[in-house]
């Protein structure tokens, strides 16, 4: 087996809100990821007196010994028990109700000798390579699919003026209209303290045999693909390995200083928290 990890703030004047870790059983037959984009919210108001870092390394830490100690869980169980399990940490001193709550992207994978599990939960991406090279990105497409008026605003805001007001106005609107299709029907969904999200996630199952590897990325590490248009997922897949998760990330940091304004390549942030984990079982 091989593994290796990173993960890098997108700011290193800020705490990097992605989680990722990887587990193996005291038996050494099969394993687990465990990869989470934490979901920075717009306003210091958001009902919790925790930081999304503290959601993360909790929800993550739950969902990776969840799924290592109870092999018999399926995924979606494990991440609504991990759910279910942060919120009771929390929910004396918080107001878990309130729509910006602490809640994150989640991408996890369990392989046994049999099989290779998968789950994915809102824009974080799982790349799984076939032993033939073919590359299968496993994601969660509700982000891409929001009602054509919710596009038609994004439209309208990129293309005004930057840095103008009535660009600021209509980004808030944006902004406004998305947040309304938070876990909500006809919208998408993330981790936060309702356990029944979890059965929203994308999932499957693939026999091992015809697994070569995994590769797990937050979407501040899947833009090297999604905004800049550097290369294939199957480019990306080779990168990683060949390279390393540190190499991927090196390239994203570089396309965003060659456009930090982001006018060639509009995204919400100039630059995100990255993390990935690949794995060759």
């Amino acid at each position: 087996m091989h593994l290796v990890l990173a993960t890098e703030p997108g700011d290193p004047q800020h705490p990097n809100e992605d989680y990722a870790s990887v587990a193996v059983p005291a038996s050494g037959q099969g394993g687990v990821l465990v990869l989470l984009d934490g979901v920075t919210p717009p306003e210091d108001d958001h009902g919790c007196v925790h930081s999304v870092p503290w959601f993360t390394a909790r929800l993550g830490g739950a969902m990776l010994e969840l799924s290592v100690s109870h092999p018999d869980m399926t995924l979606p169980k494990a991440l609504a028990a991990a759910i279910s399990r942060t919120a009771e940490g929390h929910r004396a001193s918080c107001d878990l109700s309130h729509a910006r709550t602490p809640q994150a992207t989640v991408v996890a994978a369990r392989w046994s000798e049999h099989t290779v599990e998968h789950l994915v939960l809102s824009d974080s991406v799982l790349l799984l390579e076939r032993t033939d090279g073919s590359v299968v990105p496993v994601r969660d497409p509700r982000l891409d699919e929001l009602p054509p008026a919710v596009r038609e605003l994004r439209a309208a805001v990129r293309a005004l003026p930057r840095g103008s007001a009535e660009r600021a106005a209509a980004g808030r609107e944006y902004a406004r209209a998305v947040e309304a299709l938070r876990n909500a029907e006809g919208g998408f969904f993330t981790a936060a303290a309702d356990p029944s999200v979890a059965a929203r996630a994308v999932t499957g199952t693939t026999p091992r045999s015809a697994v070569r590897s995994l590769t797990a990325l937050s979407d501040g590490a899947s833009r090297w693909v999604e905004v800049f248009r550097e290369g294939s997922w199957a480019d990306c897949v080779s990168l990683v390995a060949g390279q390393g998760p540190q190499a991927l990330i090196d390239r994203v940091r570089a396309a965003e200083a060659a456009d930090p304004a982001g006018a060639a390549y509009p995204r919400g942030k100039a630059r995100d928290d990255a993390a990935v984990i690949f794995v060759a079982p």
